[in-house]
């Protein structure tokens, strides 16, 4: 029996350290940019990539910032600002990204990653989580 190897792939942002703090500058509370993100090469096979952005301490338990499908497999990331030609709906109810803007105390934003190959499938995922708060 062949044990199948789960791929590695690692999702960064140059604004914040996994479990930081986000910069005003990418919040309700700045100029509300999405913020830069990088990833390493993805495991043989992938098509596509798939982005989402949640907040799983918001009042109703998910609010979803972000969602970008179609993410070409050559690419490595994403500018800070980038808008996608594939964005879904976000909790705001509009396209593209809403920063954060927790109504009270320290929000976790979890950024989830995958690679996907044929049929959508994913080969491999990575998770970047950054923090806020609102003073």
């Amino acid at each position: 029996m062949i044990a199948e190897v789960a791929a590695a792939l690692a999702l960064t942002s140059p604004a914040f350290a996994n479990g930081g703090t986000i910069p005003v500058r990418y919040t309700c509370d700045g100029a509300g940019l999405s913020p830069a993100l990088r990833w390493t090469p993805p495991p043989a096979g992938t098509r596509s990539f798939s982005l989402t952005v949640v907040d799983p301490d918001a009042p109703g338990g998910h609010f979803v910032h972000w969602t970008v499908s179609g993410i070409p497999a050559s690419s490595r990331g994403l500018a800070a600002g980038a808008h996608a030609p594939r964005e879904g709906r976000n909790s705001a109810g509009g396209r593209g990204w809403t920063g954060p803007c927790p109504p009270s105390g320290t929000h976790r934003y979890v950024f989830t990653l995958r690679a996907l190959g044929p049929g959508g499938r994913t080969l491999a995922t990575a998770r970047l989580v950054g923090r806020y708060s609102r003073r």
